[in-house]
């Protein structure tokens, strides 16, 4: 993928170019937003409607890259080498993940949730079922359950302002986790559980994304030639959390 800037100079305009990764020639017709700091904002309308949440916007084809069944369960696949990531060394820097988005005003409070299983396979490095905030391709937040480089299933967490950090928390050994992210308007926090009813908070910090954001899901799989992750009880509300300590 390619970012275009353009800035308004006295005499003439300056055209400059930049990129935390290499998006493939079939999308670069998508429809493009440019925001007041003109990092780009990926994807195209689409319309998937469940019980709990309606998405409206899809990054890289995520629209084609599910299977709805009944209960409001998607499947949700990604292919090879898809991942979102804009790595400080640029060397491992790539946005072509499929992601799945529903706007929220973020004035509110608001919470998504799921339970979410991946396909963790014996080279699936990196393999993750995934929880979005996305403001555009330079500032987002993902919230995942990973298979990490030992082959252990981990949940991580990557903040993207520019350049992503990357944070490996708790080892889980459960098929299947609950995960959401949650903010009163101040604080943005993000959870798992094993069960639904105790939630183990493994990220938090200062709400300052703007008044329009994006809450979505996401398959990725970065290493390995395709995988799926299931996305269960999906839930977008209009309120938060009570105790960001306990995420209850």
């Amino acid at each position: 993928m390619r970012k275009f800037f353009f800035i308004a100079g006295t005499l003439m305009g300056i055209l400059v170019m930049a990129g935390c990764g290499n998006k493939p020639a079939e999308q670069t017709t998508a429809a493009v937003e440019t925001t007041s700091d003109s990092a780009r904002v990926s994807g195209i309308p689409c319309d998937v409607k469940l019980p709990g949440i309606h998405f409206t916007k899809a990054i890289n084809g995520a629209d084609t890259s599910i299977a709805l069944s009944e209960g409001g369960k998607i499947r949700f696949r990604a292919g090879e080498k898809k991942d979102f990531f804009c790595d400080p060394n640029e060397q491992l820097s790539n946005n072509t993940a499929p992601i799945l988005l529903s706007a929220v005003d973020n004035t509110k409070p608001f919470t998504l949730m799921a339970k979410v299983k991946p396909e963790f396979t014996k080279e699936g490095q990196y393999n993750a079922g995934v929880l979005y905030i996305y403001v555009n391709d330079n500032f987002w937040q993902k919230h995942c359950f990973e298979q990490d480089e030992r082959g252990q299933h981990r949940i991580v967490t990557v903040r993207t302002v520019g350049t992503s950090d990357d944070n490996n928390h708790d080892v889980v050994t459960s098929p299947a986790v609950y995960m959401k992210i949650s903010s009163d308007t101040r604080t943005v926090a993000s959870y798992y559980s094993l069960n639904k009813k105790t939630w183990h908070m493994v990220r938090l910090y200062k709400n300052n994304y703007p008044s329009k954001i994006w809450m979505g899901i996401s398959n990725q799989c970065p290493v390995d030639k395709g995988s799926f992750s299931d996305f269960e009880e999906l839930s977008l509300t209009q309120s938060s959390v009570k105790d960001f300590r306990m995420g209850d």
